[in-house]
């Protein structure tokens, strides 16, 4: 962005992109070129926009640290959509995965004092790519409903399966995660049996390790632990000791396969229905 604000350096810098890309429209895609005057007036304009907000972002972030403030980052997109990391090529464009923080802030991996991972009691995903523990049958629906698996502005729905331990323990592993939150545990009441996919049976084997290519994570088949199911509503639980006691179970049989602890639950979408069993934020 630093170039709109050296006028005649962007000027000729967009001219050299611009006659590139109009020889492609005009000569072939039969297309109109694009107007450079129009194009240039255009972004110098945008360029007195976004003047008062442009700052170097990670001498900021530094100048917090050194005088012992805390800096919160969140991240977007799940581990395994990583366009180095992910299952590729369904992946996004950029690093998804804790990696992202310090490439796109520029402050260190080391100043990165705690990662909070987030995973739902369930696994969900979106459009294409492999998704081993997927259903496709009424128990899918059901999570899809109750957990209101639809897209916010599509209204597209999400795939929905069972928890995949293979692929949690492999995010906690590529993030350094310290601990885990689980959301929705709620939409998990009234299940009879809960079901955490703890390996795969993979070209005649079975494995707990995840395949190096989408390809691979195709061909897998999910291998199973039940837990028994639990009946009670978990809606609005605070206390640990207030949930039922199948959905504890389940919660510390997750904890243990996917080997790491579990400091925060969610149950209810309201932001006072959690249970903190360790405060991530109480040291800082």
């Amino acid at each position: 962005l630093s170039d709109l604000f050296y006028g005649q350096e962007f000027a000729d810098k967009l001219r050299a992109v611009m006659d590139y890309h109009n020889f492609v429209l005009t000569e072939y895609w039969k297309l109109p070129a694009c107007d450079y005057q129009q194009v240039l007036d255009q972004s110098l304009e945008f360029a007195e926009f976004v003047r008062p907000m442009m700052a170097d972002v990670a001498g900021i972030l530094h100048k917090v640290r050194r005088e012992g403030g805390n800096i919160l980052f969140e991240g977007a997109q799940g581990s395994l959509l990583d366009i180095d990391h992910g299952t590729y090529p369904y992946v996004t464009s950029s690093n998804t995965t804790v990696g992202g923080a310090c490439s796109g802030t520029g402050v260190g991996a080391r100043d990165l004092d705690y990662v909070l991972g987030i995973i739902k009691a369930y696994a969900t995903r979106v459009g294409g790519g492999p998704f081993p523990s997927e259903l496709d049958d009424a128990a899918g629906q059901g999570l899809r409903d109750r957990g209101q698996e639809y897209g916010a502005t599509t209204g597209r729905p999400r795939r929905c399966g069972w928890l995949d331990a293979v692929a949690v323990r492999r995010t906690v592993m590529i993030n350094g995660i310290d601990g885990l939150c689980v959301t929705k545990l709620d939409v998990l009441d009234g299940e009879p049996v809960v079901r955490v996919c703890v390996g795969y049976r993979y070209r005649g084997q079975e494995t707990d390790m995840a395949p190096l290519d989408a390809a691979g994570w195709h061909e897998c088949q999910p291998v199973y632990k039940d837990f028994e199911g639990w009946t009670e509503s978990t809606r609005g639980a605070t206390r640990f000791s207030d949930l039922p006691r199948n959905a504890q179970r389940y919660l510390e049989g997750v904890q243990e396969l996917v080997r790491c602890r579990i400091v925060l639950i969610s149950t209810g979408p309201d932001r006072t229905e959690n249970i903190v069993l360790q405060d991530p934020f109480a040291e800082f």
